[in-house]
């Protein structure tokens, strides 16, 4: 066997020892005297096959000096404080791949586990370099339709969450404005009314989204294919996930999405409206719920299944009839059709037509979204081992939520106003 034939072994039986632990400690109790004979046992099985495995090493490194072999290269010091200068993510990758077959390179550097035993090389795994990973947060914005256009806010190191003070303004009607303050119209040398603003304060805690690959050996040796695939396939799903969290999260460890959220006001479908379609009273309503200050900024968010509806729309007037909705029709002009002005965005992640969600008007300037910066990144070339495969890992700390909590009342007027308006079923 080769030296690392008798390192597997060890490892298996290091494996098997740990499930005699484990099988005591769930029944609560100390070892039976067969047990700690089969621990002793294993334990002398180990420390054999490690002295195996090293000697098994030594000739093979002895063989390499030998007349007409390549002589063995003197490994460098590890650096004490590592400066990687790999030219892309995929060489990256290759060496952490290589370091499973001996071929040391010193820009890499061990992370281990707090847990495990240090005494086994193959308990480590390797931290990616950072500059790799801030391409890949670049990526998942780009990609990412909903979160690019969200207020975004940056948590430092030492925190875990944002607390930001708000004024409680749920109404706009008298006394209630910035959650009380009133002025009031006095002759001279009146009585003066006293009134005062209300605070709250809008909290979020981060959250974990996470992704896991295995990559083959084969892919492994093929760095101009890694160094497009890992990347490319991790900001994808991340952006996906993101969206979608953005979208329709119900706010338990992931994100509170726009259309779970208590400020969403939901337009109610027209009286005997055709089941599966969008008209343009579902539009003109929409529209005059949202509030007015966010029209602005304003998009609209469909599932593609409403675009035949779009284009066959129309409404009234003294000529006949006008085309409702006006989509993109050259280079020149922006790349998404519009309604009432603001930009018509296909989204996956929304409700087929006459489901809840299948068209939106949103205000993404008012959905607060939070992360620690760019995913943090590891890989192992031990857990799939049995396989020949790399895990990757990528963790990316994020929350998000509207930041109002309830729809406005208006001044004068019974139909609340909100930045996030969506249409009924039908």
């Amino acid at each position: 066997m080769g030296f690392d034939d008798y390192r597997r072994q060890a490892r298996s039986l290091i494996d098997e020892c740990n499930a005699v632990v484990a099988k005591a400690a769930d029944e609560k109790r100390g070892f039976t005297d067969a047990e700690r004979q089969t621990l002793a046992d294993k334990r002398a099985e180990v420390q054999k096959n490690l002295d195996d495995a090293d000697a098994a090493e030594a000739v093979y490194r002895m063989s390499q000096g030998l007349p007409g072999l390549a002589p063995i290269p003197t490994p460098a010091p590890a650096p004490s404080a590592p400066k990687p200068a790999f030219r892309g993510l995929g060489e990256f990758l290759t060496a952490v791949a290589g370091e499973a077959q001996g071929k040391r390179d010193n820009r890499l550097w061990e992370a281990r586990a707090s847990g495990l035993n240090e005494g086994i090389s193959s308990e480590g795994g390797f931290l990616v370099p950072q500059e790799f990973v801030g391409d890949l947060m670049r990526r998942t914005y780009d990609r990412a339709v909903l979160a690019s256009r969200c207020k975004r806010v940056g948590i430092g190191a030492a925190f875990n969450g944002i607390r930001i003070p708000t004024v409680d303004e749920t109404s706009r009607a008298d006394g209630s404005r910035l959650g009380g303050v009133r002025a009031y119209w006095a002759a001279e040398g009146g009585t003066l009314t006293a009134t005062k603003p209300a605070f709250g304060q809008f909290a979020l805690d981060l959250q974990k989204l996470i992704a896991l690959c295995y990559s083959s050996d084969e892919l492994l040796g093929d760095t101009t294919a890694l160094g497009s695939f890992i990347p490319d396939a991790f900001a994808e799903e991340l952006a996906f996930q993101t969206d979608s969290a953005i979208l329709s999260g119900d706010g338990v460890g992931k994100p509170l999405g726009i259309l779970n959220a208590p400020c969403l006001v939901t337009v109610a479908a027209e009286g005997g409206q055709t089941a599966d379609t969008v008209n343009f009273p579902n539009l003109s309503k929409m529209w005059s719920r949202m509030w007015s200050r966010s029209r602005a900024s304003a998009v609209w968010l469909i599932n593609q299944d409403v675009e035949p509806t779009l284009f066959a729309m129309a409404f009234p007037n003294a000529a006949g009839t006008v085309p409702a909705y006006m989509p993109a029709n050259s280079l020149a002009n922006s790349p998404y059709g519009t309604l009432f002005g603001r930009p018509v965005i296909p989204v996956e992640q929304c409700s087929t037509v006459g489901d809840v969600g299948d068209i939106l008007l949103v205000d993404l300037s008012q959905y607060l979204l939070i992360d620690k910066g760019e995913p943090k990144t590891d890989s192992s070339i031990h857990v799939k081992f049995t396989t020949d495969e790399m895990a990757f890992r990528f963790v990316y700390r994020v929350n998000g939520a509207p930041t109002w909590k309830t729809a406005l009342t208006p001044h004068k007027g019974s139909n609340t106003l909100s930045p996030f308006v969506t249409l009924a079923a039908r």
